[in-house]
């Protein structure tokens, strides 16, 4: 038996884009709020898109794949620092904000060649097959993006797919940069810091976290968020799945093999600098054979 968000939670964005990934953004709602809420995409966070920027470059990164771009706020950074991009989300609620950008800024070269998509990480690969040649130098899948995708038969096995499907669009060498946030913490706690190092967090006035355990095993968590902006009140409600570190490094290690480098960071930062981060950020590199 298998239980889904929507039998336990009635998410507030409903929705399905894609066959097997369900659409969160699909009314549109989130959506628009998410603009607020991921902040200006001219001033991300400094330690974010340094962090970002220098990885990429010093493993000699030029074309990126971005699975999870949603309104584009990543792939447009990397398309002004001079990286190839091609950019894909299950929400077309969310890519319209992406879209929009391409055709404003049509007259710039590396917009006009900006590839955009609606894609499924389940299919992944045959949906996007014409686009990845000899391999991207990059996948990356950031901003909490993959706990999205749920565990509907209980052994994670849509999480495998779509990390395997990730692998795939990689050239020999190539690097995934895939995060979530410390659901160890949140499990322990039951709470979710309301600030972020990812989001406008200014206009965050609360986030309500429920967690489900099934079977004695925590299946998802859900956040009720409650943003202020511009004089308006929106509320929200988001479902992830809890992934736990060490659960979340054995399936990278399983699908890139024990002999991949892996390397974790927390907060944008080395491990050995940060004491209980609020994100882990996974850095795997593809073998070479």
């Amino acid at each position: 038996m298998t239980t889904s968000a929507d039998s336990v939670f009635v998410a507030r964005s409903d929705g399905i884009s894609a066959e097997g990934v369900r659409d969160q953004y699909a009314d549109g709602k989130a959506a628009k709020v998410w603009e607020i809420f991921i902040g200006d995409k001219n001033s991300r966070t400094d330690n974010y898109k340094n962090f970002l920027i220098e990885l990429l470059r010093e493993k000699g990164c030029k074309r990126i794949l971005d699975v999870a771009c949603g309104t584009g706020v990543d792939s447009i950074m990397l398309l002004e620092e001079g990286f190839e991009v091609v950019s894909v989300d299950a929400s077309d609620k969310m890519l319209k904000y992406a879209l929009k950008e391409r055709w404003n800024r049509r007259q710039e070269a590396a917009f006009d060649n900006w590839v955009i998509e609606e894609a499924n990480w389940l299919t992944l690969y045959d949906d996007i097959k014409d686009q990845i040649k000899e391999g991207f130098d990059a996948v990356i899948c950031l901003g909490n993006s993959f706990a999205h995708l749920m565990d509907g038969h209980g052994d994670q096995r849509e999480h495998k797919q779509a990390i395997q499907n990730f692998e795939k669009c990689l050239r020999p060498g190539g690097v995934l940069l895939i995060d979530h946030r410390n659901y160890d913490n949140i499990l322990e706690t039951g709470a979710t810091p309301a600030k972020s190092i990812y989001y406008n967090t200014s206009h965050t006035a609360d986030i309500k976290t429920s967690v489900l355990f099934y079977c004695g095993k925590p299946s998802l968590i859900s956040m009720d968020y409650l943003i202020e902006a511009n004089k308006l009140t929106s509320e929200f409600r988001l479902s992830y799945y809890p992934h736990e570190l060490k659960r979340f490094q054995e399936i990278l290690a399983e699908i890139f093999t024990s002999h991949a480098k892996h390397k974790l960071f927390g907060d944008f930062k080395e491990m050995s600098q940060t004491k209980n981060p609020a994100f882990y950020i996974h850095l795997i590199e593809k073998t070479l054979v």
